[in-house]
């Protein structure tokens, strides 16, 4: 497939380019730091840009079959953005005719186990939830073939190369490494069952 990336630079990013890398995709890494990206010549192309901007935006995702986007604010006091960057992205695919979209969120949005820590994870992270349910129903009333992905707590450790994907709540929201979910994220872009749905991704229990 012809994918761009966006967020590819992050740490789940740049997992992704690689695992996509892996199985033979052609990406395009839309990023606002390219000179991050170890070895540029195995991305079909790399745009620089703000995710915010329709023009660049625009040169990243013409022609792709499909767009994967992994976007966060910089630190919790934000700047918190994924709203906007993900009217930017929905509405560009729209006008350029690329349908399918997969798009990470948070679990902790809609998850209501353990209540404790997810009481406190609300409050801490009060901001970028809303920010975040705002880009949820963006996406989810655009019109493409979209797939929300809500990622649990991610670590950096070895893969485990074992998830749990649910469209129910989790019972128990366990962690997960970055290299799984990139694996995750391919997954679903690369079938067509779980178009316009969100689902609940956490670690091997």
């Amino acid at each position: 497939m012809r994918l761009t990336v966006f967020g590819s630079t992050g740490r789940t990013g740049r997992q992704v380019l690689a695992e996509g890398n892996r199985r033979g995709h052609r990406i395009t890494a839309f990023t606002r730091r390219p000179d991050t990206i170890a070895d540029p010549s195995t991305l079909a192309a790399v745009v620089r840009g703000d995710g915010r901007d329709p023009d660049a935006v625009r040169a990243a995702i013409i022609n792709a079959d499909a767009v994967i986007a992994i976007i966060a604010a910089p630190s919790r006091k934000g700047p918190h953005h994924i709203a906007d960057v993900a009217r930017t992205i929905t509405g560009v695919m729209s006008e350029t005719g690329v349908r399918r979209l997969v798009i990470t969120s948070a679990y902790p949005i809609v998850g209501t186990k353990p209540r404790l820590p997810i009481a406190l994870l609300k409050l801490v992270f009060a901001d970028a939830y809303a920010d975040g349910a705002a880009m949820e129903h963006l996406v989810s009333t655009s019109g493409l073939d979209w797939t929300i992905a809500r990622l649990n707590r991610l670590t950096d450790e070895p893969p485990r190369g074992t998830i749990h994907t649910s469209r129910d709540l989790l019972d128990r929201p366990s962690a997960m490494t970055r290299t799984d979910a990139a694996a995750a994220l391919l997954d679903i872009v690369e079938e067509e069952t779980l178009t316009r749905t969100a689902v609940n991704i956490a670690g091997a229990r």
